[in-house]
């Protein structure tokens, strides 16, 4: 990222988007799934070029979003806690997300297309095998009920394609608009 100011502006951008569309989305069952957090660490991975910053900002903005949305439960204005067990899972998992930005990053915009799909993907195979796995009753510990957790997550698979579709081309636009350089809506080619 080029200068610390536009760095944080964008922090607080993408903080504040993912607090609101998690304080709006989440609780409703329907657009569950519809977050920004894989966009956010694709966004990272295809457009950060400091590695070290490239892993922090989405663990970061992510953790920031937690405490608010943990801090609204708290006053009852949110139906479910914030921090929550098995959510270190849900960390390393954005870490993952953010390698397959890492490593679509030169591929310009078939990169980008590429990510959207895959990150989505990736995230909803080995978040619903966890929840397969950690779950003592509300899956059968053999394949039909890890097949029951994949198709229970369908829902969820949907709302994150949608999702990430919106959130990643406008984190790059925001993001380009912070550090000033121009941009288009045109896709170039590779």
């Amino acid at each position: 990222m080029k200068n610390t100011r536009s760095t944080i502006y964008f922090l607080i951008f993408v903080v504040a988007v993912t607090t609101i569309v998690k304080f709006i989305c989440a609780p409703n069952l329907a657009m569950s799934g519809f977050s920004t957090i894989i966009a956010m660490a694709l966004f990272a991975g295809l457009k950060i070029k400091d590695l070290k910053v490239t892993f922090l900002f989405p663990l970061i903005a992510l953790f920031i979003s937690d405490a608010l949305i943990q801090g609204f439960y708290m006053a009852g204005w949110f139906p479910f806690a914030g921090f929550y067990s098995g959510q270190l899972i849900n960390y390393i998992l954005l870490l993952m997300i953010v390698l397959i930005g890492v490593t679509f990053r030169k591929a310009k915009t078939p990169g980008i297309v590429l990510s959207i799909i895959m990150g989505p993907l990736i995230y909803f195979f080995l978040s619903n095998f966890q929840v397969w796995a950690s779950q003592t009753t509300m899956y059968s510990k053999d394949i039909y009920g890890l097949m029951d957790a994949y198709i229970m997550g369908l829902p969820f698979l949907k709302n994150s394609f949608l999702s990430t579709l919106v959130f990643v081309p406008c984190f790059i636009g925001v993001y380009k608009y912070f550090i000033g350089e121009k941009h288009s809506l045109l896709f170039k080619k590779a």
